[in-house]
């Protein structure tokens, strides 16, 4: 677990990146979990789905980008990984956002709309950056943060009758070893952070979106 990555002794640049993903990602949101109960309507879960599809279960993906703009040698066999991991987490997101059906008619639709364009913009701009750093620590953030997104998605699979898949993403030992590896000038530990937290920041925002359209539709 990262938590307990988080306090081993070591690099302190892998130690303060694990504690802001535990911190300023989606474990430190209510959403998540509210979306993993069984007693959470159904429209809700369809919602989140398909919102987190237009985030992550487009072609090519956050990490995807970061493989060709962060060349990074060190780094090279992880997103080998993290990607082909994640190329099974888009096919799983999109069945079971299908197997959901469509998201709710919810009030403000326009503005929901609106601010998903420009998280999917942000995103983009942080996978695409040519900054030494910045798109391996979006690659990173997603990488991290995921296995708590992947609560929702699991639990509407099951109560939607779906098989669930294993998670072959990189471990956070693993993703951390990474960190350990490349952040050996300031420059790109200063761009990993900023890819990292500003990834994270998306995620953020797409859960006060969703809280707020369930609120919406009472």
């Amino acid at each position: 677990m990262i938590v307990a990555i988080a306090n081993r002794d070591g690099c302190d640049t892998a130690e303060r990146l694990a504690r802001i993903v535990l911190a300023d990602g989606s474990a430190g949101h209510v959403a998540p979990d509210r979306l993993s109960r069984n007693d959470a309507l159904l429209r809700d879960i369809a919602d989140a789905l398909h919102q987190l599809c237009s985030l992550h279960g487009r072609h090519p993906g956050v990490v995807d980008h970061a493989a060709r703009a962060d060349v990074h040698p060190a780094a090279a066999p992880w997103l080998e990984q993290a990607a082909a991991a994640f190329a099974e987490e888009r096919a799983y997101l999109i069945r079971v956002s299908a197997a959901a059906g469509p998201p709710p008619g919810t009030p403000g639709q326009a503005a929901a709309e609106a601010a998903l364009a420009a998280q999917r913009h942000a995103i983009d701009l942080l996978a695409r950056s040519g900054r030494p750093g910045c798109a391996l620590g979006a690659a990173i953030a997603v990488t991290l943060d995921w296995p708590v997104i992947r609560r929702p998605l699991d639990a509407a699979a099951i109560r939607l009758g779906l098989e669930t898949i294993p998670l072959t993403l990189p471990s956070p030992a693993q993703t951390l070893r990474v960190i350990d590896q490349v952040t050996d000038a300031a420059p790109i530990e200063r761009a990993m952070t900023f890819g990292l937290q500003q990834l994270l920041a998306q995620h953020r925002g797409l859960w006060d979106l969703l809280l707020a359209r369930a609120e919406s539709r009472g």
